[in-house]
C-alpha cells in the first residue's frame, strides 16, 4: 500500500478547504466554517519576515497556548490575548517598527522618500502604510483603516521631528491591531447558491495562505482575490498549483510537523550536564532542525512516502549533533551535511532521531511511558488516558531497588491496577527506544545490565528500535494520522 505524497495532499486540502461554505444547513464536509484565531507564534515570525524581509529580530516571549486536537494551530481558535500579552505585543512591535524604518532597512522598505525627512509627510506615510498594510490585513486597507495609521504618523513626527520615527509610531499601531493579530474569516452572499453564504475572497486567500505557507498572502494571491478569481474553480486550480510549487511550501511544511510532533517544547528542554555533557542548547536547536529539514527532504524535495520518513536513514548532521550521535563531522562549524546512517546502525526513522528521543524524555534518564504516549498521540492519533493523582512512583523511582533496567521496573510499576491499563498501551512501544538514552545517544546497557529493547506495536514484534520504525511504517493509523492532523490544521 502506499498514499499520495504529503505535496499532492496538501494540494488537494488547500481546494477544499478555500471551497468551503457555511449557511443554515450543518456545516460541509468542504472544511471549516469561518473563524477567529489568534496568530501563533511561527506565524507571527513567518508574517514580519515574508513581509518586511528575515533580517527583521522578532524579540520577546508570547502566551501560550491550549493544544487542541493535537495542535497548537486549532487551540488558536480559542486563544485570547491578555493584558500581559497586549503589552509584549506591543513591545514587539514598536522593535520591529523601529527596525523597518532605520537606515540601514529604510531605502528598501519604504517605497517613498519623505518631502523633509524632519517633518510629516501624509503621501508618502499613506502609501507606505497601504503597501505593509494590504499584507499585514490580509486584504486592502479601506479609508478609515488607511486614515488612522497615518494620522498617528502625523502627530508623531511633529513631535519627534523625524517622519522615520513617525513612521514606526503609525507600523507599531498596526502591529497590534486586531486586524492583524487575528485571521478573521467573514462570509458572503453566494450567488450559486440561494440563501447560503461563502467565504469571501480575501478569507479564502487567508486560508490558502496560512495552510499551504503558514503566513500571510503574498501580492498575487491577494491579486487573484480582488478579481474574484478565487471564486472560479480554474482561479482556485491555478493559485493552488503556483502555491504549491514555491519556495514558501517549504516553510509552510516546517510549520505544520514543528506544531504536530510539539517541537515548541524544545526551546525549552535541558538535561543533566552532568549525566549527558554531550548535550547543549545548541543540540536542542540542531535537533528540530535535524528533524525539519529530514522531512522536508523526502516529502516536498523528493515526493516521497510519509510512511517511509519512519524508516529513512538519511538525514542531516551539523556539528553539535555530531557528539550526540558520536558521529565524526570534518568540519563542525560548516552547518548542516547530508548524512545516512549505516545499514547496520539502529538509528533509522524520525524517533531515533534525537527531537523525538531526547524530547519525550526525562532530564537525567529516558522514559518508555513518555515515548510510547508520544507515538501514541503524535504519531497514531491515539488518546492514552492521564496517570491517577494518586499513583505510587516508588516502585519506579527507587534507587535501591533490585531492578536495574527500565523494563524491570517499569514491569514492578505497571502491577499496580491503577497503572496497568495504560502502561500496557504505550511500555510495549517504548522500551523499544531503550538503546537511546535520555539524551538520544545509543547505548547497550543499563546500570551494568544488557538492554532487551524487544516489544509489540498493535500486532507487529520488533527487536530494537529500527523495528519499531518498521513496524510503525506498516501501521496504518500513521498514514490516517497525518492525514487527520493535516486536514484538522
Amino acid at each position: 500500500m502506499s498514499i499520495r505524497p504529503l505535496r499532492s495532499l496538501m494540494l488537494c486540502g488547500a481546494a477544499l478547504l478555500a471551497l468551503a461554505a457555511c449557511g443554515s444547513a450543518p456545516p460541509p464536509t468542504t472544511g471549516a466554517e469561518p473563524s477567529v484565531r489568534l496568530l501563533t507564534e511561527p506565524q507571527y515570525r513567518q508574517i514580519i519576515a515574508d513581509v518586511f524581509g528575515s533580517q527583521i529580530v522578532v524579540g520577546g516571549t508570547f502566551d501560550p497556548m491550549v493544544r487542541t486536537n493535537g495542535l497548537l494551530a486549532v487551540g488558536a481558535a480559542q486563544a485570547h490575548v491578555t493584558p500581559a500579552g497586549l503589552e509584549q505585543f506591543d513591545r514587539m512591535g514598536r522593535a520591529i517598527a523601529a527596525q523597518v524604518v532605520s537606515e540601514e532597512n529604510r531605502d528598501v522598505l519604504v517605497p517613498c522618500r519623505p518631502a523633509r525627512i524632519d517633518a510629516a509627510d501624509d503621501d508618502c506615510a499613506g502609501r507606505f502604510f497601504a503597501q505593509a498594510g494590504r499584507l499585514l490585513y490580509r486584504h486592502p486597507l479601506s479609508a478609515e483603516e488607511l486614515r488612522l495609521p497615518v494620522a498617528v504618523a502625523r502627530e508623531a513626527a511633529g513631535r519627534l521631528g523625524s517622519f522615520y520615527d513617525g513612521l514606526a509610531a503609525g507600523l507599531s499601531g498596526m502591529l497590534v491591531s486586531p486586524s492583524f493579530l487575528f485571521v478573521i474569516e467573514n462570509t458572503e452572499p453566494d450567488p450559486a447558491a440561494p440563501g447560503k453564504v461563502r467565504l469571501d475572497a480575501y478569507s479564502k486567500a487567508q486560508r490558502l495562505s496560512f495552510f499551504l505557507w503558514g503566513s500571510t498572502p503574498d501580492d498575487a494571491l491577494l491579486t487573484a482575490a480582488e478579481r474574484g478569481e478565487l471564486h472560479d474553480p480554474k482561479g482556485l486550480e491555478a493559485q493552488v498549483d503556483r502555491m504549491v510549487s514555491s519556495p514558501r511550501l517549504e516553510s509552510g511544511m516546517r510549520m505544520f510537523f514543528n506544531d504536530m510532533l510539539a517541537f515548541e517544547d524544545l526551546s525549552r528542554l535541558e538535561k543533566d550536564s552532568l549525566i549527558y555533557p554531550a548535550f547543549s542548547a545548541a543540540v536542542a536547536a540542531d535537533a528540530r532542525e535535524q528533524t525539519l529539514r529530514t522531512i522536508v527532504d523526502h516529502v516536498v524535495t523528493h515526493e516521497g512516502d510519509y510512511r517511509d520518513l519512519f524508516t529513512t536513514r538519511k538525514t542531516f548532521i551539523s556539528g553539535p549533533l555530531g557528539r550526540i550521535y558520536r558521529v565524526p563531522v570534518a568540519r563542525p562549524d560548516a552547518g548542516f551535511m547530508p548524512y545516512e546512517f549505516p545499514k547496520d546502525d539502529p538509528r533509522a526513522g524520525l524517533i531515533t532521531q534525537v527531537s523525538f528521543a531526547a524530547l519525550y524524555s526525562h532530564p537525567g534518564r529516558s522514559s518508555p511511558t513518555l515515548r510510547g504516549r508520544a507515538i501514541r498521540e503524535l504519531l497514531l492519533c491515539q488518546k492514552v488516558p492521564d496517570p491517577p493523582g494518586n499513583v505510587d512512583f516508588s516502585l519506579f523511582n527507587d534507587p535501591n531497588a533490585p531492578q536495574r533496567t527500565a523494563r524491570d521496573r517499569l514491569t514492578a510499576h505497571a502491577t499496580q491496577a491503577a497503572c496497568s491499563g495504560c502502561h500496557k498501551l504505550t511500555d510495549p512501544i517504548g522500551l523499544g527506544m531503550e538503546n537511546l538514552d535520555g539524551a538520544g545517544q545509543l547505548r547497550t546497557e543499563e546500570s551494568g545490565a544488557p538492554i532487551d529493547a524487544a516489544g509489540n506495536l498493535d500486532g507487529i514484534d520488533f527487536k530494537d528500535v529500527a523495528g519499531l520504525g518498521r513496524a510503525m511504517r506498516e501501521n496504518p493509523a500513521a498514514p490516517a494520522c497525518v492525514v487527520n492532523r493535516l486536514y484538522a490544521y
